[in-house]
């Protein structure tokens, strides 16, 4: 097993990347805090995780919340007394937009989940981690946070936000013997995949068969393919790795040769 007895927090991890990755991670013998909003989802996460013999508890958490976030790590402290890693899965898309099709509200919304969340769950649990001398930071940022593009200013900006909380951070808790790293996914098949659909698009499958072919790997990723990035720099086979990011984009985003 590659985490033996390891405990983790994983925002969003309900369903999508964050369940695959609390399903890999309980695999390897870790068991795992589900902090989300969506807390029917939340606990069939915590059921699968249960059924392959690890512990699993949901905690209702909205990561944008100063107050939750601080409640939901002191809950997960308790129950499980070290915290060695953290996923910050969270996150929220809709669909490509120009700058001057997104309000303010929608602005505001995509930046505090997935940029200020984050910064939140960092800021609460990195006393734990320094202290304990040990832990594992794994932000899942977003390969949109490297590559510009003319449709989604606000989901980028706050994908490359995160990604440089995420390096920042590697700086200040190396003495801590704390690693902190990203994982960039590209197009991965998710339940929010139809929120950065175009408008008009009906058939996701189309649309998702279509955007494969210009990917060097031509296929779409899975979330499993997340979850094998996040086991890596969870363990200690990454244990000399931090600052770091991983771009899960089969090849993107370079592109292969016609």
């Amino acid at each position: 097993m590659l985490l033996p007895d390891k405990n983790a927090i994983i925002t969003g991890g309900a369903r999508g990347m964050g369940r695959a990755i609390a399903l890999r991670f309980a695999q390897e013998g870790c068991s795992s805090v589900i902090a989300d909003v969506l807390d029917a989802d939340a606990a069939k996460t915590v059921s699968m995780v249960q059924e392959k013999g690890r512990r699993a508890i949901a905690v209702h958490c909205d990561v944008t919340s100063r107050q939750s976030v601080n409640a939901m790590v002191e809950q997960a402290i308790r129950s499980f007394g070290q915290i060695h890693i953290l996923v910050n899965c969270a996150g929220i898309g809709r669909p490509p937009r120009l700058i001057n099709d997104i309000s303010e509200e929608e602005y505001d919304r995509v930046v505090a989940v997935n940029m200020k969340g984050v910064f939140l769950c960092c800021q609460a649990l990195t006393p734990h981690m320094k202290a304990n001398k040990y832990g594992k930071i794994i932000t899942i940022s977003s390969l949109a946070g490297i590559v510009p593009a003319p449709f989604s200013i606000d989901y980028a900006a706050a994908k490359a936000a995160a990604l440089m909380i995420t390096q920042d951070l590697a700086l200040e808790l190396a003495k801590y013997n704390v690693n902190v790293n990203a994982i960039l996914p590209g197009m991965i098949r998710t339940d929010m995949t139809a929120d950065f659909a175009p408008p008009g698009i009906k058939d996701i499958d189309a649309f998702m068969s279509k955007m494969a072919e210009g990917i060097p790997l031509r296929r779409e990723g899975t979330v499993e393919d997340i979850a094998a990035a996040a086991l890596f720099l969870a363990s200690e086979e990454s244990s000399y790795i931090t600052g770091d990011r991983i771009c899960v984009g089969g090849g993107m985003p370079w592109r292969a040769a016609p």
